[in-house]
């Protein structure tokens, strides 16, 4: 099969026009529906603005191939398009598009028509084929010149097969996560430099039809250097013991003269099987840095973490509407969301769930880091971070001997869980400390046990790294960083309770408002919602002492309670704003997560902004804490009041000066989307 097989000539445009990217892709879509080889042109057309909207199919040099693969194609296809006065497509290089090609896939396991998409990506690195594809007169000048450049191409490949080549051996892999484009372009970009620097080159091309030009044991091992350019999974530890140029795959296509000498500079990083981010069958291609590691280590426990916080948010959610519409807005107190039995059914399980996330955060960061040996130790480590050292206060030894009473009090000193014990839940942040630490203790573990004999291999994974490893991530938990918080968070406390006695209250409401965004459901969270909820006690003592409710001290605690709620809700709210707002700063899954962001932001579920502030938390933070502060700021300034301890929107009802309690709501909201549009760096993507 050759390109124009695929290419119809009612199906090519030359010379058009084109006011913007959606016109220009609308035009080249109605052309493909020209060649007949669509069932469903309008759900063809939605699967190429969806494919658009996950990273841009403008790959520079003024060409485009937007490209879809779906049910509504009847058989492969291209149509063709040239505007001579170009069109901004949000090109990778920010120049206008002028050439354009798309491709139509059937959603089949057939790929043939694979190796001609392929051959068409890498004909249109020459600049002489394209700049002669954008000067064709007519259609047959269009086709016979892509009909010239193929037939050369497969002679060229033909002779290149023949020849014996002389220098140095590299070999590459190349994939990207459509495996359309990207991933043959970068192979012939590697290819082309290769034989310019007289080098001899073998690249494994990993597109959506599978690897092709595999590479075998002997490839590896006759290479004098080994390049792996990709965005996609690809199989590493056959590169154990040698050195590797890990990169993306853009790199490939843009600088594969640096990589070949990086390769054989002798100063690549040298991979180890299962090292930090591989497994025996897969490794995430992408920058090399220790800060990418970090981040795709971070992002593994993030990504499992997400399903948690938006299914148990969501379930938690709806037990507080059902406690609503049953009429326990304003009376459930403590007990709202759980007034009835259906909605405690709901908040029972959703709470279950949430109560997950942060043991799934550090249990997949140790996974990523140190493989499935990993995945115990960062549980356990999550369940710390999630529970603190509550459970060991008070508890008895019996008949204690001086050297238990001795371990006793030490365990009681050090683990700060004596009388004066503050909170030593220390959240999600602590979750990704917990994560890290098992991460590294057992990459640490698997060193030590190296020089132990090969007959103990077995129990490694099921003994020796379980049980160590638990052992070591319990100790620096508990002993270090859940004590770390319990001290942070007695002296937010007594800090909190001076400025409410100095009568402070917008200073209050702006710090109590932060406070609520810096960890979202963390210590520092749980500080300020449980001063709230100790002001609503304190404030109904009062009242059962005979103090009104409209008492300037009365009022404070009450002021105080609404600027906490306030400043939870901005953060799930603020973010899915931005993400509208500005969905260049967000990945495809963190922009498909802004509607459960409002319901758990409007449901007072600060929580679901937890998988953005874990993914970049030195941007997204200050955005949330300023959003959150003005909103609690603003909240006391109006003088709003709260009697609820929880329930979002659906306490409003118990709300003083509600109108200007949304608007500072909102107004928070805002600050932190803006915030975020004017910060963060835009996302990667694929």
């Amino acid at each position: 099969m050759r390109i124009t097989d695929l290419l119809s000539p009612e199906s090519i445009c030359l010379n058009g026009r084109a006011d913007s990217k959606k016109d220009a892709l609308d035009q080249i879509v109605d052309l493909m529906a020209k060649s007949g080889r669509l069932r469903d042109v309008e759900k063809y057309r939605r699967g190429v603005y969806a494919r658009e909207e996950e990273s841009t199919t403008g790959i520079g040099e003024g060409i485009a191939i937007p490209h879809c693969k779906s049910d509504a194609v009847v058989r492969p296809g291209l149509a063709a398009m040239t505007l001579p006065d170009g069109v901004d497509f949000d090109s990778l290089d920010g120049e206008p598009a002028t050439l354009f090609f798309l491709i139509a896939a059937p959603n089949t396991e057939d790929n043939v028509h694979l190796d001609v998409l392929s051959k068409l990506s890498v004909l249109l690195m020459d600049e002489d084929f394209t700049e002669q594809l954008r000067q064709a007169k007519n259609v047959e000048e269009f086709l016979r010149a892509i009909d010239e450049a193929e037939s050369g191409r497969d002679e060229k490949e033909e002779e290149t097969a023949q020849e014996t080549k002389r220098g140095r051996k590299l070999v590459a892999v190349t994939g990207c996560p459509t495996g359309i484009a990207h991933t043959y372009m970068a192979a012939e970009a590697l290819e082309k430099k290769a034989k310019e620097l007289g080098y001899d080159i073998k690249v494994e091309t990993r597109g959506s039809g599978g690897a092709k030009n595999v590479l075998t044991a002997e490839d590896i091992a006759g290479a004098d250097g080994i390049i792996v350019a990709a965005d996609t999974k690809v199989p590493m530890d056959r590169f154990a013991g040698r050195r590797v140029v890990v990169t993306k795959v853009a790199n490939g296509i843009n600088r594969p003269g640096e990589l070949m000498e990086e390769s054989l500079s002798g100063t690549a990083p040298v991979y180890e099987a299962g090292a930090a981010g591989g497994g025996e069958e897969e490794e995430e291609g992408g920058k090399g840095s220790v800060g990418h590691q970090i981040y795709t280590h971070l992002m593994n426990g993030v990504s499992h973490m997400l399903p948690f916080v938006i299914g148990g948010g969501i379930l938690t959610a709806l037990a507080f509407l059902i406690d609503t519409l049953a009429g326990y807005g304003t009376s459930g107190g403590a007990s709202f969301g759980s007034c009835t039995p259906l909605s405690a059914f709901f908040k029972y399980i959703g709470g279950l769930s949430m109560n997950m996330m942060v043991p799934v955060l550090a249990g997949y960061i140790a996974y990523s880091i140190a493989d499935r040996p990993g995945l115990a130790v960062g549980f356990a480590g999550g369940l710390l971070a999630a529970n603190g050292n509550a459970v060991l206060m008070g508890t008895p030894f019996g008949e204690q001997t001086d050297l238990l009473r001795g371990i006793h009090k030490f365990i009681a000193d050090f683990a700060f869980v004596g009388e004066n014990s503050g909170n030593t839940v220390s959240g999600f942040l602590g979750g990704i400390v917990a994560g890290f630490l098992a991460g590294f203790i057992v990459l640490g573990l698997k060193k030590i046990c190296e020089k132990l004999p090969d007959a103990l291999d077995g129990i490694k994974p099921t003994l020796i790294y379980p049980l160590a490893g638990i052992f070591a991530v319990g100790v620096l938990m508990c002993f270090i960083f859940n004590p770390l918080i319990g001290l942070i968070n007695t002296g937010l406390s007594n800090m909190l309770s001076g400025i409410a006695a100095a009568g402070m209250i917008t200073v209050l409401g702006l710090i109590l408002g932060a406070m609520m965004a810096i960890d979202m459901g963390g210590p520092i969270n749980k500080a300020a919602y449980v001063f709230g909820s100790g002001m609503l006690a304190t404030a109904a003592q009062m009242m059962a002492e005979g103090a009104q409710a409209s008492d300037p001290a009365v009022q404070a605690c009450f002021i105080s309670m609404a600027a906490i709620m306030a400043g939870g809700m901005v953060p799930p709210i603020g973010i899915a704003a931005a993400c509208w707002l500005f969905p260049k700063k967000f990945t495809k899954a963190e922009r498909g997560s802004a509607v459960s962001n409002i319901v758990m932001g409007c449901s007072f579920i600060t929580e679901g902004a937890i998988p953005f502030a874990a993914a970049d938390p030195a941007h997204v933070i200050p955005c949330t804490m300023v959003g959150a502060g003005v909103a609690g700021f603003l909240s006391a300034l109006f003088g709003c009041t709260l009697m609820a301890p929880h329930g979002g929107i659906f306490v409003f009802a118990t709300v003083g000066n509600p109108f200007m309690y949304v608007v500072a709501w909102l107004i928070g909201s805002a600050v932190t989307a803006v915030m975020l549009g004017f910060i963060k760096k835009n996302a990667e993507t694929d």
